[in-house]
């Protein structure tokens, strides 16, 4: 949304101001933050202001006394007019040289520049073990059918049962021939008196 006309925005962030006010608190030292968030060339000295992290330019950088210049945490002409009370006028210890910062900001290029997209490999994924009911149909299938001869399924079947039918039918007949109540041959008779073992006496 834009701002009214009668609303103060941020004003411009210039390179150096008149102010002799210093900011009570102590030093930033530069060699604190990362070689990305401050810029030591001299046409464009500037950092983050660790407070409102906004870019900020840096005054007297030269000199004795570089301090981070008045400035609003907004965006100039856009964002509301507030000043940043904690990071402005706050004097700066200038530790790095520009080329021990340059060859930091080159080794944390070759860091990250050659890191690279891995591809990620699925595992293939397994078949679906079938289930119970379906081995069962695979295993009785006859082998008629596994070739693909074209018959109907019931027509197999009854093929199949033809072929077993007699078997089928002698052992029943053999059955029929034994005794009710008898028992197989060749297995133990089966008592008819409750048994009551005698305990030995020592």
């Amino acid at each position: 949304m834009a701002a009214s006309p009668l609303e103060r925005t941020a004003r411009p962030r210039r390179s150096r101001t008149r102010s002799r006010t210093v900011n009570s608190r102590p030093a930033l030292v530069i060699s604190t933050l990362q070689p990305h968030q401050y810029d030591l060339r001299p046409t464009c000295a500037s950092l983050i202001c660790p407070d409102c992290k906004t870019w900020v330019p840096i005054t007297g950088l030269g000199t004795r006394t570089p301090k981070i210049v008045p400035h609003d945490t907004g965006r100039a002409g856009i964002d509301a007019a507030v000043r940043c009370r904690l990071g402005s006028n706050r004097l700066i210890t200038v530790n790095v040289t520009v080329r021990k910062w340059q060859e930091l900001l080159e080794d944390g290029h070759a860091e990250t520049g050659h890191r690279r997209r891995t591809t990620v490999l699925r595992k293939p994924k397994g078949a679906v073990a079938p289930a119970v009911s379906q081995i069962a149909t695979q295993k009785q299938a006859p082998v008629d059918d596994e070739h693909g001869d074209g018959r109907p399924m019931w027509l197999l079947r009854e093929m199949k049962w033809a072929s077993t039918e007699p078997a089928v039918r002698d052992t029943d007949a053999r059955r029929a021939q034994l005794p009710d109540g008898d028992a197989p041959l060749g297995a133990p008779p089966v008592p008819r008196q409750t048994l009551h073992p005698e305990h030995r006496t020592s």
